[in-house]
């Protein structure tokens, strides 16, 4: 059997200071629409820091933010546009004054990329909501890191 190829992609578990979550929505072209944190795929040389600086002044026009830790990490498989068979994707806490986000590339773009709409969530939202979020158990997880703090090693948060 051939080894899988993953796309290796970097995201933001993106919080103000009312605990709000901030969401982008992705609508693929099956018809499959989910919530999920902010960034995406890495170019070639970068760094998942260095990748998720320009995710998300590319998403949200946010710039100049500090990075916190890795607290997440999810193996995703899955057949992309790219020929990966899945993504693995890690996840830093960020935590940022509330702020109406602005994609710095436009919404043509960001439309291209399967990006519909931002929005800030509380936890209490996400977990009532009937809307599809990724990863599935999103309100679970931020709660146990608002409860716990950032765990010592990252929490795998695939499934």
């Amino acid at each position: 059997m051939a080894e899988l190829r993953f796309r290796q992609a970097t995201r933001a578990l993106l919080l103000d200071h009312d605990d709000r979550l901030l969401l982008v929505k992705y609508i693929f072209p099956s018809g499959a629409t989910r919530w999920g944190t902010p960034g995406g795929g890495l170019d070639p040389g970068e760094d998942h820091v260095g990748g998720l600086r320009r995710e998300l002044h590319e998403e949200l026009g946010l710039t100049d933010v500090e990075i916190g830790p890795v607290i997440w990490h999810r193996t995703n498989v899955f057949p992309m546009i790219s020929g990966h068979d899945g993504q693995q994707d890690r996840f830093h806490l960020v935590r940022v004054p509330a702020f109406d986000p602005v994609p710095g590339i436009g919404w043509e773009r960001m439309r291209a990329e399967f990006v519909h709409e931002l929005r800030w969530w509380t936890i209490d939202e996400i977990a009532a909501s009937p809307e599809a979020f990724t990863p599935t158990r999103l309100a679970d997880f931020a709660r146990r890191l608002l409860r716990d703090g950032p765990p010592t090693d990252p929490i795998d948060v695939s499934g």
